[in-house]
């Protein structure tokens, strides 16, 4: 069955905190949400360690290599008698002899009597070095700084001044990195690591969403379970539920066992008190039309407005009892269909004109209510129209309601009467037989189903009833 839920007053919504105007109320939504907000706050975790792992690992290899570099660079250069620096060094890595690779070496005279520079081939010109003031050596005459490149990288230095011979004739070693091409490695692998993390998250929260959707699954079945008990198709929960709700399927359904219980023992009372007063009122009623005269017609007249009153009310009674408890369901078109040709019989004179819709009609109440509904307005009808009445059933678009529409050719009521016409045992024209107690039984057998009645001007110039009640898919 199609729902619609209440509107909220605007007045409630502003009451509301802002966060709970905006986090939806819906459980599914909720524990989605939070599984997906936890599974990305991890996934950036393991993405901030294993970067941050990684680029220490990378860092130490790469100050590793430029040390063992710095070392076979220092033991593969020597010093001629003459102060030369002599030496071939070959350490094993092409890139030392490929021109501006950002891989390079050098020595350089550090002391008195060296004289002459080697460096790598890759080594085209020159790099700065700072001061030993501003960056000083430690106590193993080595030191490290940053530095850029022939092209413009940036380079790592790893720098020695290391004593040649027994004259302390000293020369100063520089073994150089390309940073740049560490720091280029890094990010190649953070956006590879981002890829296969973001794809593995997505799986993830795909996966984690399904799970929560089947095991809410059992929910959306009670859900429907109730809306058929609502509905008036089933009388209690029925099927398997797992463990964690079949406690709250058995207490519902011991609910709707006490509720039929309670409706039933308040009917039983209804027809307890409705024989019970009947026999009195039939005996005013008898005892007035026989004693006759102008005082028997008076008793006669109140027994039988006093009886159709305790009736009435009995019939509110009755509906109030099973308003909010199981739905009846009651095919309106053959009720109208039979009602309409009843009446025909009886007003052979009026032409009854009767409009149906195509796809059947269920009232969610009971036969008795729409027929005692039906009457009043078509006996109205019939009573004040002058040839033509007009019956029209049809379903209201976008919601769970159907329209009765019931119009005349009389002399209708104007609009400053139709409240007064509503109200109970008021008469407006007292030349028509009746107890005035038509359009108010209607009124409140409506409103107890929270339903719409409207008096409105019919295009015939009579009086137009329409009726709003819910209806069942």
């Amino acid at each position: 069955m199609s729902r619609r839920r209440k509107a909220e007053p605007l007045a409630t919504i502003a009451r509301k905190p802002f966060a709970a105007r905006l986090w939806p109320r819906s459980l599914a939504f909720r524990v989605i949400a939070f599984s997906t907000l936890w599974a990305i706050l991890t996934l950036v975790v393991i993405f901030t360690l294993i970067t941050t792992l990684y680029r220490q690992a990378s860092e130490r290899g790469f100050d590793s290599l430029l040390s063992a570099h710095l070392f076979n660079l220092i033991g593969s250069v020597g010093i001629s008698d003459n102060g030369a620096l002599t030496g071939a060094p070959d350490l094993g890595d092409l890139r030392f002899s490929e021109p501006n690779s950002g891989w390079y070496w050098s020595v350089e005279p550090a002391s008195e009597g060296v004289h002459g520079e080697i460096h790598s081939s890759s080594m085209t010109t020159s790099v700065l070095s700072p001061s030993v003031a501003e960056v000083p050596f430690n106590a193993n005459f080595q030191r490290s700084y940053s530095a850029e490149g022939i092209k413009g990288e940036e380079l790592e230095v790893f720098e020695s001044e290391f004593v040649l011979d027994a004259k302390n004739r000293a020369a100063r070693f520089r073994v150089m990195g390309n940073q740049t091409e560490l720091e280029q490695e890094i990010a190649t692998f953070q956006r590879r690591l981002l890829t296969y993390l973001s794809l593995f998250g997505v799986g993830m929260i795909a996966i984690n969403a399904i799970a929560i959707l089947i095991g809410l699954q059992p929910l959306r079945r009670v859900r429907n379970a109730l809306a058929m008990v609502r509905e008036g198709t089933a009388q209690r929960l029925d099927g398997r539920f797992p463990a964690e709700i079949e406690p709250l399927a058995n207490e519902t359904n011991a609910l709707i066992e006490n509720n039929k219980r309670i409706v039933e023992r308040s009917r039983t009372q209804v027809g307890n008190l409705a024989h019970s007063l009947k026999t009195p009122l039939a005996v005013l009623l008898n005892e007035g039309r026989a004693l006759g005269g102008a005082k028997g017609q008076l008793i006669a007249e109140q027994a039988a407005s006093m009886q159709k009153q305790v009736d009435h009310y009995l019939q509110r009674a009755r509906v109030a009892a099973q308003r909010d408890s199981v739905v009846y369901r009651t095919p309106v078109t053959p009720l109208v269909q039979r009602m309409v040709r009843v009446l025909q019989k009886l007003k052979p004179e009026i032409k009854l004109t009767l409009s149906l819709p195509a796809a059947e009609i269920i009232f969610g109440g009971e036969r008795e209510d729409l027929e005692e509904l039906l009457g009043n307005l078509l006996d109205n009808a019939l009573k004040w129209a002058k040839g033509a009445v007009a019956v029209s059933v049809a379903p209201v678009p976008g919601v769970s309601l159907f329209e009765i529409s019931i119009e005349d050719d009389g002399p209708g009521i104007p609009e400053d009467k139709a409240r007064e016409a509503l109200k109970r045992g008021r008469r407006l024209d007292e030349t028509k037989p009746g107890t005035g107690l038509g359009l108010a039984i209607v009124a409140d057998l409506v409103n107890e189903y929270g339903g719409v009645l409207a008096l409105e001007r019919s295009a015939t110039g009579g009086l137009k009833a329409v009726v709003r009640l819910r209806s069942l898919q």
